[in-house]
């Protein structure tokens, strides 16, 4: 029996998609996990995947095109299978919906002021590629005006508040104008670029199509340098092992590969499910001898960087451009502070038990458990106790979360991350071991998704590994509370009266005192130790 597959919401705000690229064809056999398509969401291009096996009878969205959530986006069914039933009750809701859009696009024709765009003009503008950017900035163009652009091919490097993603075009012609430099930050929907046929007219557009309110501030005679003496290469087909299968690799990764000559069969992705990132392919080092002993030899010939001396009691200062990460973070942290009462408690836990346990533990074949892992699972368990610690302040009301999400505090290069692992309490120590450690990697490298990084209930940060003994932590909102974890230090403890060698961790609940009272954070730090110093227990 056919099934009908609709176009999937793959964020939680997510509106529309787009169909950026088809892997399978009409008439193709489809197995359960194969990749159909690949969707462009409002935060980022995914890989759908079919859960169904079957033939592909037809196809509801081409390639580029734009479709609401639920619209008909494919059905799969037995070959020669008759559909037409399942097409004629698709039809009428999307005839529906596109009478309505051509209406509302009459409507805005007749009323708009703005310049008119020449036919076969794009105008680009600066896209949400988060649930919570404001504005973005344009890390690096990978076009320049007057290439010719082709559907599919990156534009641009954009710097989000949580991460930096490759941007592609939707339409094929010549890069006409470019709104934002390198280095450049702008407002959502703030003009980034303008594609057309060659020799177009767009001044008008240039000049009407946005309106700011402030201008951007950027050293325009570094970038205007950097786009003159950057040399324009011509993209190369790349070379790929006939292996039978298809090698998932991100477009920026392939144009990469193309330009180097780099044959992407041989460089292993560190990217989701494999995938072939950018990193993989610019650190790709050919198996030959020359190449292994030249590079050491071109490290050699670099100098170090001298600073000229200054004078005694001179004063300078060097300036550095804030990234959307740290911007982020300082406007988060700051609404936190300033709006949430924070207190704070602080209890030793003894580690001696927790030492043993996680030495045993690690014993298995193919287990690595830390102790940021026994800290996380304690937690997850502890709250399940402790309800009212899982909670979100509002005006209105407290909201108790039925679920358990922890967030694991990540430092990365320009800043913190949060990722976040989903229903945490159902998990086991090697499970929560094995999703932290993958967690964390892709947040150094800045591919994390956002939804990887949203729906924490509660957050735990650990600077143990730097040795610091004792610290507190700003709440992590919408939490109403953060844990902040030390290192385990050995010292001299008493026990039944004798004076021995311990092995005791501080650790510091931060607590929103409009949701969180004195009390309730007390007794969730007894039962959080109680599950620590007798690891024994979160196994039951």
């Amino acid at each position: 029996m056919a099934t009908v597959i609709n176009m999937p919401r793959l964020s939680d705000t997510m509106e529309e998609g787009v169909v950026a690229k088809w892997l399978v064809k009409k008439g193709d056999k489809i197995s359960e996990g194969d990749i159909l398509a690949e969707i462009e969401t409002d935060k980022a291009t995914m890989e759908f995947e079919s859960f169904y096996e079957g033939t592909l009878l037809h196809i509801g969205i081409e390639e580029g095109e734009t479709a609401p959530v639920d619209q008909l986006l494919a059905i799969i069914g037995d070959e020669g299978e008759d559909i037409s039933d399942l097409l004629n009750k698709s039809a009428a809701p999307v005839a529906e919906a596109v009478k309505e859009e051509k209406s509302a696009t009459v409507s805005v024709a007749s009323t708009s002021e703005t310049t008119a765009i020449p036919e076969g003009v794009e105008v680009i503008k600066m896209p949400r590629l988060s649930d919570t950017m404001e504005e973005g900035t344009v890390a690096t163009w990978l076009k320049k005006v007057g290439d010719v652009v082709e559907e599919g091919d990156i534009l641009a490097e954009i710097e989000t508040d949580k991460a930096t993603m490759e941007f592609e075009s939707f339409y094929d012609g010549v890069l006409l104008h470019i709104g934002i430099e390198d280095g450049q930050t702008a407002p959502v929907d703030a003009l980034l670029a303008i594609i057309g046929p060659e020799g177009t007219d767009v001044s008008g557009l240039k000049d009407g199509a946005v309106a700011t309110s402030a201008p951007i501030k950027a050293d325009t005679s570094a970038t205007q340098t950097k786009t003159e003496t950057k040399t324009k290469t011509e993209a190369t087909p790349v070379v790929v092992a006939n292996t039978g299968g298809r090698i998932f690799a991100s477009p920026l990764a392939k144009k990469i590969a193309a330009d180097k000559g780099i044959d992407l069969s041989k460089v292993k992705g560190t990217g989701e499910n494999g995938r072939i990132v950018k990193k993989d392919v610019e650190s790709f080092t050919p198996a030959t001898t020359a190449v292994t002993t030249d590079a050491p030899a071109k490290e050699q010939t670099t100098a170090p960087v001298v600073q000229t001396f200054v004078p005694a009691g001179e004063e300078s200062f060097e300036e550095v451009n804030n990234s959307q990460m740290r911007k982020a973070i300082a406007k988060s942290l700051s609404a936190s502070k300033f709006s949430a009462p924070h207190y704070y408690l602080t209890i030793e836990v003894d580690m001696q038990n927790a030492m043993a346990s996680r030495k045993n533990i690690n014993e298995l074949p193919d287990t690595k458990v830390s102790f940021n892992d026994m800290v996380v699972k304690a937690c997850a368990m502890a709250l399940r106790k402790h309800p009212q610690v899982n909670t979100q302040w509002t005006d209105a009301a407290t909201r108790y979360a039925k679920h358990i999400n922890v967030g694991v505090a990540v430092a990365v290069p320009d800043g913190l991350l949060v990722p976040v692992l989903p229903f945490t309490d159902q998990m086991s120590l090697t499970q929560i071991g094995t999703k932290v450690k993958d967690l964390a990697g892709r947040a150094r490298n800045k591919k994390l998704t956002p939804q990887e990084m949203s729906g924490s209930t509660f957050t735990v940060s650990n600077l143990g590994m730097f040795g610091i003994q004792e610290f507190t932590s700003i709440i992590n909102q919408p939490n109403s509370a953060i844990l902040s974890v030390g290192a385990i230090v050995q010292k001299p403890v008493v026990k039944d009266g004798q004076i021995v060698v311990g092995n005791t961790m501080k650790v510091t609940l931060a607590c929103d005192h409009r949701t969180v009272d004195g009390a309730t954070g007390a007794q969730f730090l007894q039962t959080l130790q109680q599950y620590l110093e007798n690891p024994v227990t979160m196994l039951a």
